[in-house]
């Protein structure tokens, strides 16, 4: 896997709940590029459950959808926003699992429309969420001006991050 590295980071202004990780009460995500899949691994923290030691469904939901922004980001070289986004739970997530892996690629893209899928798998492996996200996709000189997007590239040399 391939660290795509953060184009914002130390930016004035920047301060995402999802992927700053600088933001002390944010999700601080990192995410890892294999392949045609998107890939974030990432540690719960008690802060963010809803029933004891169970992570929140908005959470969830919001990990889903920050993995999302990043596959139109890094496979798309634009930003976007979401337009719609459908969330099923098919088991808890423990906040005390030491990691959470997600997963999301592209699943279809119509003009300007891209359909993301993402998979939230817990510490033992077993698949737990998944999440369809519809992502409008912005013109690459209106991201560039409005959003202050740029290249999102990755870094050199292989990482693996579930071994780190």
């Amino acid at each position: 896997m391939k660290k795509i590295e953060n184009p914002w980071r130390g930016m004035k202004g920047y301060h995402c709940f999802g992927c700053d990780p600088h933001s002390e009460q944010g999700l601080r995500m990192e995410f890892y590029e294999d392949g045609e899949e998107i890939v974030s691994v990432w540690h719960p923290r008690p802060e963010f459950q809803g029933w004891v030691d169970t992570l929140h469904g908005g959470i969830q939901a919001t990990l889903a959808d920050e993995i999302s922004s990043w596959v139109v980001f890094r496979k798309f070289q634009t930003s976007g926003v979401t337009s719609r986004m459908e969330v099923r739970y098919h088991r808890p997530i423990h906040t005390t699992d030491e990691r959470i892996v997600l997963r999301a690629a592209v699943r279809q893209q119509r003009r300007n429309l891209v359909e993301i899928g993402v998979r939230i798998f817990d510490g033992a492996g077993t698949l737990c969420t998944e999440a369809t996200c519809l992502y409008f996709l912005f013109p690459k000189e209106k991201a560039r001006e409005e959003f202050h997007f740029c290249d999102c590239s990755v870094a050199d040399g292989e990482f693996d991050p579930l071994k780190a």
